[in-house]
């Protein structure tokens, strides 16, 4: 009972610490964190929904209209802002979003400021801040690793990917795919996102969740940096978040680091006055918790057959070398068109056909194959003059002959089938023993 009675006036001693900048720099991050992750796709990390695509709220009026006019009269930024659908975090948008959050935070700060300047302390309103930051973390973790677990973020190099020169890539897509490549190192790395987020939906086990969060934030943010992703922005808010979420434990962890003495308990902070409020308060994060860990894997579980390595081959699947191509019945004619002269045919997907060219650049059509009819309907969006037909005539294990219109044209071809297996990047397996580095 004493001992009880200690802890609680110890815990009220620390209460009324709160001097002015603490309180000022608690309702800045109160505002601007809980605004960056309302109005964001943060906000639907932390709810449980599948199968539903809903746009951030900070994307819809009226915040959309106070972005676009923050971007043409503060910044004079005179185009078209692009808001939705780009795959890009770090769009113009983007940036004076998170300045509109800053500039909202600011002035609600100084009013929150002015009309509770008497408070001492916000004890009760950070404990549900802080519940709220873990499962914003949490949810991103979750949704990030196991995209990475089920290895669908970077995925396996196409093959029109395999054919491109090297110094063709842009610093994201060697990044991509030589994470893609090993898919072992990828689920490792998602694997970790996924212990983090388990970890901070119990509130026993939160700090060692945020500590894995931050490293591997701070990991994602220097890739990002470095390899120009553009998720700069996310992921600095990610390792911001995971900060916050250690901040009240930045004592024990300098004293476990680098003092020599005994680390200090942590401090308990409830979320209600009674006991069995507070069990059932945990009881009810960590099922909250669990429920976004499992939407989030029967939403990739359905995705995998879609869009990852599940999803359907073509039925012509491969790398074709083209042997012999033939235009209006010439093999090699002055027109210099779309379809003259390719070196390469590849079909990975079904509802597409890429070409390689002589000098190494590719080319895409629309495709659509007939198994019935052995027919290939090729088309590209807005150019009729691409439109054709061609008949496709098996000739054997790896040979192949196309024939018909393609546009004003006829062209004929014969192709063969290039071995997969012959890159190094399919082939090379995993050696626990090398004499010597096998770096080519």
């Amino acid at each position: 009972m004493q001992s009880a009675e200690l802890e609680r006036s110890s815990n009220q001693l620390s209460v009324c610490k709160w001097g002015l900048g603490v309180r000022i720099a608690f309702r800045f991050c109160f505002l601007y964190f809980g605004l960056y992750c309302l109005l964001t796709w943060i906000l639907w990390g932390m709810i449980p929904l599948v199968g539903y695509e809903i746009p951030d709220l900070g994307t819809l009026p009226p915040f959309r209209e106070i972005v676009i006019w923050t971007a043409g009269h503060v910044f004079a930024y005179k185009q078209s802002l692009v808001y939705s659908g780009s795959g890009s975090g770090d769009k113009v948008f983007d940036w004076v979003q998170v300045f509109c959050f800053i500039a909202i935070a600011l002035l609600g700060t100084c009013v929150w400021s002015a009309v509770d300047r008497r408070r001492t302390h916000y004890e009760s309103v950070y404990t549900w801040f802080h519940v709220f930051l873990r499962f914003a973390v949490a949810g991103q973790l979750f949704e990030y690793g196991i995209t990475k677990v089920i290895p669908m973020q970077m995925p396996f190099p196409f093959l029109t990917r395999l054919l491109e020169r090297f110094g063709d890539f842009s610093p994201m897509g060697v990044l991509w795919y030589s994470v893609g490549a090993a898919p072992a190192y990828e689920r490792f790395v998602g694997t970790a996102e996924l212990v983090g987020g388990l970890l901070l939906i119990i509130p026993g086990t939160s700090m060692l969740g945020a500590l894995i969060c931050l490293a591997d934030m701070i990991e994602v943010f220097a890739i990002n940096m470095t390899y120009d992703v553009p998720v700069k922005l996310f992921s600095f808010h990610m390792i911001l978040m995971a900060l916050l979420l250690l901040l009240p434990d930045r004592r024990r962890l300098v004293q476990f680091c680098f003092q020599d003495c005994a680390v200090q308990r942590p401090r308990t902070r409830r979320l209600f006055a009674r006991v069995h409020a507070n069990r059932i308060a945990v009881a009810g994060q960590i099922i909250l918790g669990l429920s976004l860990l499992a939407t989030v894997l029967y939403q990739a579980s359905h995705d995998w057959p879609k869009f990852g390595g599940g999803a359907p081959k073509s039925a012509l699947y491969g790398i074709w070398n083209v042997d012999e191509m033939r235009i209006d019945g010439v093999i090699r004619s002055p027109l210099l068109t779309d379809y003259e002269r390719w070196r390469r045919v590849v079909f990975d997907g079904p509802g597409s056909m890429a070409f390689e060219r002589m000098d190494d650049s590719f080319g895409t059509f629309t495709s659509v194959f007939d198994p019935k009819q052995s027919t290939l309907a090729l088309s590209k969006r807005g150019d009729r003059k691409s439109t054709g037909q061609l008949s496709v005539l098996q000739q054997g294990h790896g040979h192949m002959a196309l024939g018909g219109k393609l546009g004003p044209h006829r062209i004929t071809m014969q192709l063969t089938l290039m071995d997969r297996s012959k890159f190094l990047l399919v082939s090379r397996r995993f050696h626990w023993i090398q004499d010597y580095p096998f770096n080519r």
